[in-house]
């Protein structure tokens, strides 16, 4: 069976995310007001083959945990689906 993971990797809240305050500081330039937090991660999508949903998920969850996602600066969290 072929799926097509959907995966969001985003800093740890308890972390600085600098890339996340410098656009909240520049958003003033664009006259955007309201903003509070912004925080920057990362999306992605990866397409893998499968025996089951079980023994996919296993797959992304390793890729995510040895490899995506750096698990002690990082959380990670995933939406599968067979095509």
């Amino acid at each position: 069976m072929k799926f097509i993971a959907e995966i969001n990797i985003m800093p740890h809240k308890e972390l600085l995310d600098p890339q996340g305050k410098a656009v909240v500081n520049n958003l003033k330039h664009l006259e955007l007001s309201g903003v509070a937090d912004v925080r920057i991660g990362r999306h992605v999508t990866m397409a893998l083959e499968a025996a089951s949903d079980a023994e996919a998920r296993q797959k992304v969850e390793t890729a995510c945990q040895k490899l995506l996602a750096n698990v002690i600066m990082e959380t990670y969290s995933y939406e599968l689906q067979a095509e």
